[in-house]
This record gives structure tokens, C-alpha cells and sequence, in this order.
């Protein structure tokens, strides 16, 4: 039987017309006038549809949408709202001001997962929102982005618990045609296709596009008639399947994705690999300017290495990923012809130093290697990662390793609420929403009068206990429960008790279960009938992660101890609906990370930012944040090498702010039942934590640090016909040929003796180069204190000065000041140096005397 399929599009009246037009650009997502429109019309159909417009207005009866043609001021808001639309994607933004010479250039964003919003189900966790909340921050400033992702048919799942507590999954179909997607198609209407070859096969892959604001999202598709069915099911899952179809998906993405960019046209100047899923479009990148622009293989990496911006998320090795190199051998041999590379040095580009050519292909050390603006996402994460990785870089000391920082943020117009941003218009006025990176502007929260923040916190916490209270009544009558369990449900939760949130993804090193170290101690602080404490917990495992499921049980079972059942609930299903109602309803935020494996966290900064004090272990973004007055750390950074010990400790610290500072201060009120010293928290927490920790700062942070950098460095490889590539192909290959021949001979110093502060000394180095120029190396002096182990710390590297030549040996000198008294020292290294370098750290090149 042959089916022909057609798609049917709501009929909506002339005057409403606006209304899809908005419904198909996720601006939406973050506009609550825009939000408001549709709960207007229907707000169960709005909730029934899973806030997804373009399926609820074709939902909508069509008299009804006549009736609300007829509505003048319904069509009034309309038109006011699409006003702001057009306005909103129209008016010139930061990056336009900030970069007028950079028109032209585009930035492609590359992710496996995009959360932008709960009616597009194709994330995970913090990496999707952390990247949806990118592509929307860049709408917002107007940077020239486009994002490159997976559609994925099935998603992540939808979690829900068996009545022992036991995480299962289920994979419900999304429908395209019903989503605010669009499928690209060609100038004769057809759909618009790529092909990838596959181990031999060639997968066709459709690509699709999401609007998001300023900024179009490329989502690929390989569920398509004619692909076999192994084929089509790559796309099926985020993170699905075995390891081949993972490697397969990682193909699909960063080698379809630069294909499915060039066939559409856009020619990024700079390429951002957010995390490692997409590390093979390094590979797709430099076989594009080796079959097109006629570059060796060495040539195109410079202009590929040069543009690559790589965001490390994970210090945990499960993060990183690592596969059987006889598996990526089988599916990239098609690619290394076009490459014309070795096929061992095409694998070497993927493995970690020191494995002697047998070690699995990581992605992570792919990214690294041919990248070369590389950053964690938070100050510690940067340090950590420095370390981790700090082997790529052999000789070169941990603090140097190319590897830095950029913290992350979030989009404050997509995570407070409604309810507090009609607050902060009123006393703040639009700047925080036009520059959230202002900290003046955040400064005026102090003007909130204290009875207006906190009738409005208690608010959006009585409906964060009225929306648990319902999912908790729906969890129930799932399981089977019996009628007198559900009509508990109504009685769980006080919606003026002291409210504690925990939501996201239950890896164990989150130890979500260390609040029950102790669970006597405990029952204690939450039942005490005149300060009582209570929790809200929610996450999903991995699907194969059996010790984060084994912690999700624990805690629904704690949930059902007579001693917490009135405090204590596990709600199912986490995701962007039900983390907005958390992070903008709880009074406190709880993180409990082992340190130092939480790269960043972003869910503690959107509870922040609406009002939440965030207590937490000293990791990832709050090892900068804290300070004492706007939250409270879980001990000082202590890392301990017996995990149980560290466990009991923190526990133990939890307890005590609970008793000892927490509640005291919720619960000490005035005359008229203010908690002023906690609200006098709450606004020191907004006012010292939003500007520093939105993703505009994120993303005006990569735009400065990263991506003009990229655009610059790819102009100056690109111009005369990729002659600057050509030209530092050629000089790397000299340098590193020569490179055994460079040494540091001696060195003459006058630091004899005890030196007085203030004073410095010149230190001259005898250096041999060999067939090389002084202008083609660096010769520097790197001095600082030194520990009890005689080694330098936070050393201070200068360059050194040609000064004569004798023969083959070259002489360089410099002054060498004495900032602070101590044990000092210094050393002299010799690196090679490069206009067109973007940092001189090769694998390998560097003489130190």
C-alpha cells in the first residue's frame, strides 16, 4: 500500500495571522507576552499540548479562532506583541556596534543537544540548555550565529518511576510538522538533502531549521523513506544505542553538519565545538580546503586550527568520549583520501599521549589538538582541565596549557519569572533586560521595597507546591496507589515552609543522596512543627547509568518514610517546565557536587537570579561566585582521598547551616512577618551574582576572547588565496624538523647573593638554533617564587632580547625584577614564534635550559 502524505496547517483569520508567524520562532519561549496570548486562548490546551503553539492552534476549533478575530482587544495584544517581535529581531545589536568590521563573518555553534524550550523535546540536561540558552543570548546581542544540531525523532525519553522507585523510560514520538520546526527545502521546493558515507553506505540526511530569534538552528534528520532502517534510527536518540551508533550520530553531526552548512550556503569563519560530540567536523573542515581550495593536509589545519573554538564541559572521564579505534578506523578510512593523511596520523590526531598507537580514539583530544581557542566553562573547571589534559603539551607548565576559561551563564529573560521581572521593570527599568551584564543596573534591586520581593517570592512558591502537589497526585494514580495515598498527596508540602530545591541530572559524582547521611538528624530539622524544612527533588538518570538510578529509588523511598512523607517529594520527569517552576519557587538551592567534578552548573544560577540563596559545595561556578552574604558554602574546597570521609564531613556541614544559620534566619520575622534579614540576602545575591553570571556576559566573553580572534586569524590564513595558511604550513614544517637541534648552552646571571626588593638583574642565555632565525623562535625567562620542592609558582614569563651572534650561537638577555622578598628563581625556555600564531604551544616544541 503506497500512502501519500500532505500536511495540513492551521487556517487562522487575517487579523491573527501574527500569531504563527511568532508560534514559529522560539522568541517566544522567552517573551511572556507572547506566553500570555497563548494561555489567553486556552490555557488547558496551552498545558495539554505541552506549550507547543503550533500544535495547540491547530487544535483550536476554527469558530473559536473566528471569535478571537472578532476580539479587539485580544487582536490588540497581537498586534502589540508582534510589534515586539519585529522590533526584537530588527533592531541592531551589541555585536554590530561592538564589531562593525566583522560583517560577513558568521560563527557556527555546534552541540548534540539544544534545550530552548519544553515543546522542542531534543535535550538532555545543563549541556542542551547551556546551548539553547547561547543561541538565544545571541539573538539577543546580534551575533552572527548559526547553530548546527541532531533531530532527534524519540529525544532523551520521558522518565517515570515503578512503584519501587525504579527509573524507566519511555521514547513517545515528536511530530516536525506540529513543532515550530521548518523544513529547508531548495530553490524547486524539494527538500533540502545531504549524503555522509557510512562505512561504505551513504546515509541521505535531511536538514531542518528552528528560529530562534535573529539566530536559525540546522537540526539533521536521518529519518527519511529510502534510508534503511538501521540508517534511519541513527537520529532516533539523544545519547542512544550502542557505541557504533554513537560514533555514527558524532559522524552525522559534525561531518553532515559543515556539509549541511555549505550546502545551504553559509561559510562560517569560525567553528565553536560545543563539547566533543561534533569533534569530527575538524576533519570535514580541513577535506573541504583540501579538495576545493587545493591545500595539503598541513596547510588546511592551520586555517582549521586557527577558527576552532572548543568548550570542554566535564572533567569526569564518562564525559569524555572515547571509542574502539578498529571502530572509528572502519568509519573514517572513507574520509582519510580525502584528507591525504597517513591513516596512522589521521588516528594519532584522536589519541591521548603516551598509548603507543594502540589507544582508543577520544574526541576530547581530537578537539584539543585541532583547536586553538580552548576553554572549560568556570575558573576551577579551566585549572582542573589544565591538568587533565595537560599531557598534549609535553614540557609546558600545567599553568600555561592552553586551555582557559569561560564561565558560564544563563538567559535571565528565559529563567525569571513573570512575576519577579514585573519587579525589576518597575525598580530597575528595562537595563537588565537590555544589559544584564550591568551590575549598576542590578544594583537598583535594593529600591524593591522588601514586603513587594517577598509577597512575590511567596507567590511563585505557593505555585511551585500547588504544580508538585499535582504531579505528585498524577505520579500516584500511575503507580497504582490507593485512593487515600493520592488524596495525601493534597497535604504534601507547606506552601510557607522553608522550600529546598535539588533538580538535575543523577550522575553519582551529584550525590544527590548525601542529604541522608544522617536521616535521624534529619527528620529533626524537617519536622520541627514550628520551623519545618522541606525538599523537592527531580532528575533523570541515564538510561544505562544503574548507580544513578539505584540513588533516584533511594530517594523516592526516603520519600515514602513516615518521617519525610510530609516534606520530602521525587518528582518524575524533569525538564525545562518543571525546572522553571523549581529554580523559580524554592527559597534555597542545594548542590552537592564531589570536587572538583562539577565543570560549571548553571541551575543554581537561575534560582539566583530569582531570589533563591544557593548553598553549595565549593565547585564549578560557585568555587568564584561565593562570597559570605549571598549564599552559603559546604565546607572550604576540601578534597579528601577517602570518598566516605568526605561524605560524612559535608553532610555533616549541611546539617549544621541547616540548624545553626538556614532556618534561624527564615524564620526570624518582624512585626509584619518580614524576614528582612533573608530578603537583605536575597537582594545582595541578585545584585552581586546576576550581571556576572548571564549569558550575555558568556557570550560577549566568547565573542571578545574567542571569536573575533578566530575571524581575525582566518582572514589573515585566508587572504591572496590561503597564502598566510600556505606560509605557516611551510615554517611549522621547518621549525619542527629543526627543533632537536635547538638548545639553551648556558646562562649568565648576576642574581648572585641576596638581592634587595625593587631592584632586578639582567640574565643573558647562550642559545643554539640551529638552521632556524631568532625571529623564528621565542627565547623567554620564566621567574617567580618557588615552592619547598624548588619548583616555580605563578611564574611570570617575559621575552628575552636578541643581543649578539657568534657562530651558531645566539645571545638574548633580559631584566629580571625583584617584585617581592623570598626564595626565588628562574629558567629559560626557547618556544618557536609566529606572527600568525594564535599561542606558540606546539606538541613537543619547547627547549628549556
Amino acid at each position: 500500500m503506497k500512502i501519500h502524505p500532505f500536511v495540513v496547517a492551521p487556517n487562522l483569520p487575517a487579523r491573527l495571522q501574527p500569531l504563527r508567524e511568532m508560534a514559529m520562532n522560539l522568541w517566544y519561549s522567552w517573551s511572556w507576552d507572547a506566553k500570555r496570548l497563548f494561555i489567553r486562548m486556552d490555557s488547558d490546551l496551552w498545558d495539554a499540548c505541552s506549550h507547543n503553539p503550533i500544535r495547540m492552534l491547530g487544535r483550536i476549533p476554527q469558530e473559536r479562532l473566528e471569535e478571537f478575530a472578532r476580539d479587539e482587544s485580544f487582536v490588540a495584544s497581537v498586534e502589540r506583541t508582534y510589534e515586539q517581535f519585529r522590533a526584537a529581531l530588527g533592531r541592531p545589536g551589541w555585536f554590530e556596534r561592538a564589531h562593525p568590521d566583522r560583517k560577513g563573518d558568521t560563527i557556527a555553534y555546534f552541540s548534540a543537544e539544544f534545550g530552548l524550550d519544553v515543546a522542542l523535546p531534543i535535550y538532555s540536561g545543563g549541556l542542551g540548555v547551556l546551548s539553547g540558552d547561547h543561541l538565544k543570548t545571541a539573538s539577543d546581542l546580534g551575533l552572527p550565529l548559526a547553530g548546527v544540531g541532531l533531530l532527534y525523532s524519540r529525544g532523551y525519553g520521558r522518565q517515570y518511576l515503578n512503584a519501587d522507585g525504579w527509573q524507566q523510560e519511555e521514547y513517545p514520538e515528536n511530530d516536525w510538522y506540529t513543532s515550530p520546526v521548518t523544513l529547508e527545502r531548495d530553490a524547486q521546493g524539494k527538500p533540502r538533502e545531504i549524503t555522509v558515507g557510512l562505512a561504505g553506505s551513504d546515509v541521505r540526511v535531511r536538514i531542518w531549521r528552528v528560529d530562534v530569534g535573529r539566530v536559525p538552528l540546522y537540526l539533521l534528520d536521518t529519518n527519511i523513506d529510502g534510508n534503511p532502517p538501521e540508517h534511519r534510527g541513527i537520529t532516533a536518540q539523544l545519547y542512544g544505542g550502542d557505541r557504533e551508533n554513537r560514533l555514527k550520530q558524532e559522524i552525522i553531526l559534525g561531518v553532515g553538519g559543515v556539509r549541511a552548512l555549505r550546502a545551504l550556503g553559509i561559510r562560517p569563519s569560525v567553528y565553536h565545538i560545543n563539547e566533543g560530540h561534533s569533534a569530527l567536523l575538524v576533519l570535514e573542515r580541513i577535506r573541504g580546503l583540501v579538495t576545493e581550495e587545493k591545500l595539503s593536509f598541513e596547510e588546511a589545519r592551520e586555517a582549521v586550527w586557527a577558527s576552532n573554538v572548543f568548550t570542554t564541559h566535564t572533567p569526569v572521564p564518562a564525559g569524555n568520549e572515547r571509542f574502539d579505534p578498529g571502530l572509528v578506523w572502519r568509519y573514517l578510512a572513507p574520509l582519510a583520501g580525502g584528507l591525504r593523511v597517513a591513516p596512522e596520523a589521521l588516528m594519532e590526531l584522536g589519541r591521548a599521549a603516551g598509548t603507543n598507537g594502540d589507544g582508543p580514539f577520544c574526541m576530547t583530544t581530537l578537539s584539543l589538538r585541532l583547536s586553538a581557542h580552548c576553554n572549560g566553562v568556570s575558573e576551577l573547571h579551566g585549572r582542573v582541565s589544565r591538568g587533565l589534559w595537560s599531557g598534549l603539551w609535553p614540557g609546558v607548565p600545567e599553568d600555561e596549557v592552553p586551555i582557559g576559561h569561560v564561565t558560564n551563564g544563563v538567559h535571565v529573560s528565559s529563567w525569571v519569572s513573570h512575576d519577579l521581572e514585573g519587579l525589576f521593570h518597575t525598580y530597575i527599568g528595562p537595563r537588565y533586560q537590555d544589559e544584564p551584564w550591568s551590575a549598576p543596573a542590578w544594583s537598583r534591586v535594593d529600591h524593591i521595597p522588601d514586603g513587594e520581593l517577598w509577597r512575590t517570592h511567596e507567590s511563585r512558591r505557593e505555585r511551585l507546591v500547588f504544580y508538585a502537589r499535582r504531579k505528585l497526585r498524577a505520579q500516584l494514580l500511575r503507580h497504582g496507589a490507593a485512593p487515600s495515598e493520592v488524596a495525601r498527596a493534597d497535604e504534601t508540602l507547606d506552601a510557607r515552609a522553608l522550600t529546598i530545591g535539588f533538580a538535575r541530572r543523577f550522575a553519582t559524582y551529584k550525590r544527590a543522596v548525601l542529604l541522608f547521611n544522617d536521616p535521624d538528624r534529619l527528620a529533626k530539622i524537617v519536622s520541627d512543627p514550628h520551623r519545618p524544612v522541606q525538599f523537592i527533588f527531580a532528575g533523570k538518570s541515564h538510561p544505562q547509568d544503574q548507580p544513578g538510578k539505584e540513588f533516584i529509588k533511594a530517594i523516592y523511598h526516603w520519600s515514602r518514610d513516615p518521617r519525610f512523607r510530609s516534606h520530602l517529594v521525587f518528582l518524575e520527569d524533569h525538564d525545562m517546565e518543571l525546572g522553571r517552576y523549581m529554580v523559580q519557587g524554592v527559597d534555597v538551592w542545594l548542590n552537592t557536587p564531589r570536587r572538583p567534578h562539577e565543570a560549571s552548573g548553571t541551575s543554581g544560577m537561575k534560582a539566583a537570579m530569582n531570589g533563591a540563596l544557593h548553598m553549595s559545595v565549593l565547585d564549578g561556578w560557585w568555587a568564584e561566585a561565593y562570597a559570605p552574604g549571598v549564599g552559603w558554602a559546604i565546607g572550604g574546597g576540601e578534597t579528601y582521598a577517602d570518598e566516605g570521609y568526605q561524605d560524612f564531613v559535608e553532610s555533616r556541614a549541611i546539617y549544621d547551616l541547616l540548624e545553626q544559620e538556614i532556618v534561624p534566619l527564615y524564620y526570624t520575622r518582624d512585626k509584619l512577618e518580614l524576614p528582612r534579614g533573608w530578603i537583605g540576602r536575597m537582594k545582595a545575591s541578585v545584585k552581586a551574582l546576576a550581571p556576572r553570571f548571564s549569558s550575555h556576559r558568556m557570550v560577549m566573553d566568547y565573542a571578545e576572547r574567542r571569536y573575533v580572534a578566530g575571524m581575525k586569524a582566518r582572514s589573515a590564513l585566508e587572504k591572496d588565496g590561503w597564502k598566510g595558511a600556505r606560509e605557516v604550513a611551510a615554517w611549522r614544517a621547518k621549525v619542527r624538523s629543526a627543533w632537536s637541534s635547538v638548545r639553551v648552552l648556558t646562562i649568565e646571571s648576576q642574581a648572585d647573593g641576596e638581592l634587595k626588593v625593587g631592584r632586578e638583574f639582567q640574565v643573558r642565555a647562550n642559545v643554539e638554533l640551529g638552521p632556524l632565525r631568532p625571529d623564528d623562535v621565542a627565547v623567554e625567562i620564566a621567574s617567580g617564587p618557588l615552592d619547598t620542592e624548588g619548583r616555580l609558582q605563578d611564574a611570570v614569563s617575559s621575552r628575552m632580547s636578541p643581543e649578539s651572534q657568534e657562530g651558531g650561537v645566539h645571545r638574548f638577555t633580559a631584566m629580571v625584577p625583584c617584585r617581592a622578598s623570598g626564595r626565588h628563581g628562574f629558567a629559560v625556555r626557547v618556544l618557536p614564534s609566529h606572527p600568525a600564531l594564535v599561542h606558540p604551544y606546539d606538541e613537543g616544541l619547547i627547549a628549556w635550559a
